[in-house]
């Protein structure tokens, strides 16, 4: 959603028709124009006509997360929503930080090894891929540990877009450090909780997370 020319009204009944063919999830993502993508370039040169602005982009939003609740699908992680129970099991081994293998050309993966955490991505190309696993045994073109400090920055970026927020004490045993004076801020201004050695966004909170996390992290 937030497509060129697109309202409130339209998307909300977009959304409602959406639901009405939901078993028990639904993904919902806005469009963002980022650089150095075709987007990007396009909209750099003045095309892509009607986008929304962010106030409209933001609005949207709050519309998603009212009408999943109202049928049921809460919001789990920001942009994801489902029945209890119905929460992508996939997904959420991302956003705990688990391990996933790279299988197939282009496939990033996640493994946590005796010898600390690594992170893997296969050839691209099919052709090199498959030469890679007929004469290695694997179509790995990397392969490299991951300090603790990027472990921390994964599993903070990744865990603060659920709503259940992010193990504290996990995220210290990275070597990481959590500023509690802006913390304490945050949570004065309703934006996160801390409670029960979890930290996490509010309602309120989600929508600007990008800039909490820039105030957790700067």
């Amino acid at each position: 959603y937030a497509r060129q020319d697109q309202d409130r009204a339209h998307w909300r009944r977009e959304l409602t028709e959406a639901l009405a063919m939901a078993v028990d999830h639904l993904s919902a993502y806005q469009l963002t124009i980022e650089p150095g993508t075709a987007f990007g370039a396009r909209h750099a040169r003045g095309g892509l006509k009607g986008l929304p602005d962010d106030d409209l982009s933001a609005d949207m939003y709050l519309d998603t997360q009212e009408i999943c609740a109202a049928a049921g699908m809460p919001t789990y992680e920001i942009s994801n929503h489902a029945r209890p129970g119905a929460e992508s099991r996939h997904n959420l081994v991302y956003w705990r930080q688990g391990d996933w293998a790279a299988i197939g050309p282009g496939a990033h993966g996640r493994l946590s090894l005796p010898s600390g955490r690594w992170a893997t991505e296969a050839h691209r190309a099919p052709g090199e891929w498959l030469a890679a696993v007929e004469t290695r045994g694997n179509g790995d073109s990397l392969r490299e540990a991951l300090a603790l400090s990027e472990r921390a920055m994964e599993y903070l970026l990744m865990s603060m877009r659920l709503t259940e927020g992010m193990d504290v004490a996990r995220y210290l045993a990275h070597g990481a450090e959590l500023p509690q004076g802006r913390v304490t801020d945050l949570v004065g201004l309703g934006l996160v909780t801390q409670t029960s050695g979890r930290l996490a966004a509010t309602a309120t909170g989600r929508p600007v997370l990008n800039a909490i996390l820039r105030e957790l992290v700067d």
